[in-house]
């Protein structure tokens, strides 16, 4: 009888963690870009700009040669990429070079109020950039990262993926010209150095995806001690 029950409880234990995994893992989307096509979207490598462009959240300094009124040694640039200066009113900018900018003043500032004006626009603090990194990584959340941070670098710094992860299934959500767009990766490749190691960007999202296999081997690992003390029970 107990021998029975033993094999009962053995087959409702493996039902119920079979029922996990299978419930658990995380449905693949046909449609979603894997291999090459993932790349198209997530290049593995960004072109380092030739002049640096200017983002929302930057911090400017602008000097108007002879024009203390119109001298500012900080200036945010707000979220929507625009300043708001005296006499000139709100100027777009974001995506513009510091140069293109003073350009940009200096032709308002001509037009109506200084003659030859001269005006000096310099960065004086870049805006953090962040990736959020979710999923089955042991410790989720909002990171700053660099302008050549990568996949494996960025969860890195989420310490790692868990036991329970699957590393053929990690995903990178970026938003291109409004539109939100996703690639698939393999990071046991990408660590073998089969595949690329692709750059992140500011404001993608890295999802890890879970395993319901590899859930189910470690929920079997841990209960078998309870396993083992049961059979010796049972046989007693």
């Amino acid at each position: 009888m107990l021998s029975t029950r033993k094999g009962l409880g053995l087959a409702t234990l493996f039902a119920a963690m079979a029922a996990v995994a299978g419930c658990s893992s995380v449905s693949q989307n046909p449609n979603m870009p894997t291999g090459a096509a993932a790349y198209d979207i997530i290049p593995a490598t960004v072109e380092a700009p030739t002049a640096y462009t200017i983002d929302p959240a930057d911090t400017i300094a602008i000097n108007v040669f002879g024009e203390p009124d119109l001298t500012f040694e900080k200036l945010r640039v707000d979220d929507a990429g625009y300043i708001q200066l005296p006499l000139v009113g709100q100027i777009k900018a974001a995506g513009q070079t510091p140069a293109e900018v003073s350009q940009k003043v200096a032709g308002l500032l001509g037009r109506k109020y200084l003659v030859d004006p001269q005006v000096t626009i310099s960065v004086v603090e870049a805006a953090p950039r962040y990736v959020s990194v979710e999923g089955e990584v042991n410790k989720p959340g909002v990171y700053e990262i660099d302008y050549d941070t990568t996949l494996l670098s960025a969860i890195a710094r989420a310490e790692s993926p868990t036991d329970t992860a699957k590393l053929s299934e990690v995903i990178i959500f970026r938003t291109i010209d409004g539109q939100r767009m996703a690639g698939r990766f393999n990071l046991k490749d990408i660590r073998g150095g089969l595949i690329p190691d692709p750059i992140v960007m500011d404001r993608d999202v890295v999802m890890v995806g879970y395993s319901g296999t590899r859930a189910f081997w470690q929920n079997f690992l841990k209960a078998a001690p309870a396993l083992n003390a049961f059979s010796l029970i049972a046989t007693r």
